[in-house]
C-alpha cells in the first residue's frame, strides 16, 4: 500500500510519530507543536481513541488541545461498522488535524484498516492535513506495522509480529517506548523482513515530525534510533529456525536527539544546527 497521491499544487500533510509518554501538562512541547501545525487557535482536531480501552483517553486529549486554543472532539470508533458512518466521514472532512491515541495497535488495524475512515485519513493527509499518533497511534502510521513481539536486544526469527498499518508512509517502520522497553531487537527483526525501509525507534516523550518533503525533525527529551538497512549485505532470516538469533551485516545506525534531522527519502542524517556549528568550530 502506497500513500495516497497528493493533491496537485498542495503539499502533503505532516506526519507526527510520538514514542508515547509525552508530557501533557508540564511543558507539552510535542502536543503544542502539533496543535500549531493544525492551525493553532483555528484548529479543529479529531481525536481517535480506538486503540485505548480507557473511556476517558479521547476526552483527555480533547481537553488538552482545547486549552491550547481552537476546537477538538473525540470520535470513538469501537467497531468496524462505526467506520462506515457518513457522519464520521463528514466530520473528518471538517478537521484541520487528526490525532490517534495509544493503546493496542491491532485494535487500530482491525477496526479501522481498509474502511472508508482509513481511506479518508490517507486522502486528507495527502491533501495537507497533519496526522499524529502516539505509541500505538505512531506504529499504525506506516505501511508495515509492528503489531507485537518480545522486547530484547538480539534480533530473532519471529522477533516481531507484523500487520498492515494505515500506509501514510511506506518509507519507515516505527517502534515506540523504544529505549524504555529495550526494543532494538524487535525493530531489527522487523527490518529483516522489510530491508527496504528505515527503522525508527522512538523514545518516550520524543517525536518524529516528518515534513511534506519527508525530512524528519526530532522533538522532545529523548532520542530516535534510526536504523538504515540500505547497505545490508547479509541476512540469515530466510533460513533461521524458530526464535534463532539473526545475523545482519551492513546496517547503519544513527542516534538522533532534539533538533537533529533524517531525510526518509535520501536516508541522510544531519545534526541539530547548534551541533553542526560546534563541529565546524572544533579546532
Amino acid at each position: 500500500m502506497c500513500p495516497s497521491k497528493k493533491t496537485e499544487n498542495i503539499q502533503r500533510g505532516w506526519l507526527v510519530a510520538i514514542g508515547g509518554g509525552e508530557n501533557k501538562q508540564k511543558n507539552p512541547e510535542i502536543l503544542a507543536k502539533f496543535h500549531q501545525l493544525c492551525g493553532g487557535d483555528e484548529a479543529r482536531i479529531m481525536v481517535i481513541p480506538t486503540a485505548s480501552k480507557l473511556k476517558d483517553t479521547g476526552q483527555l486529549y480533547v481537553e488538552l488541545f482545547e486549552e491550547m486554543g481552537g476546537r477538538a472532539h473525540s470520535t470513538p470508533l469501537n467497531q468496524r461498522e462505526d467506520c462506515f458512518s457518513d457522519d464520521v466521514r463528514r466530520s473528518l472532512e471538517k478537521t484541520t488535524g487528526i490525532f490517534i491515541t495509544g493503546g493496542n495497535q491491532l485494535r487500530l488495524s482491525t477496526v479501522i484498516g481498509g474502511t472508508p475512515v482509513a481511506q479518508s485519513i490517507r486522502r486528507l493527509n495527502a491533501s495537507g492535513i497533519p496526522v499524529a499518533g502516539t505509541s500505538a497511534g505512531a506504529a499504525v502510521i506506516s505501511e508495515h506495522m509492528i503489531a507485537g513481539g518480545r522486547s530484547r536486544t538480539t534480533p530473532r526469527e519471529h522477533g516481531a509480529i507484523m500487520a498492515p498499518g494505515l500506509g501514510l508512509t511506506n518509507k519507515v517502520i516505527i517502534d515506540q517506548h523504544f529505549r524504555q522497553r529495550n526494543r532494538i531487537g524487535r525493530l531489527l527483526s522487523a527490518l529483516s523482513y522489510n530491508p527496504f525501509v528505515s527503522g525508527l525507534g522512538i523514545d518516550e516523550n520524543t517525536a518524529a515530525f516528518i515534513d511534506p518533503a519527508g525530512v524528519l525533525e526530532v522533538v522532545g527529551s529523548g532520542a530516535i534510533t534510526v536504523i538504515d538497512p540500505a547497505g545490508l549485505s547479509h541476512s540469515s532470516m530466510h533460513d533461521a529456525r524458530h526464535m534463532d538469533p539473526i545475523t545482519l551485516i551492513g546496517l547503519k545506525l544513527h542516534i538522533l536527539a532534539a533538533g537533529a534531522h533524517y531525510d526518509i527519502n535520501s536516508r541522510l542524517a544531519t545534526p541539530a544546527p547548534d551541533d553542526a556549528r560546534d563541529l565546524r568550530e572544533d579546532p
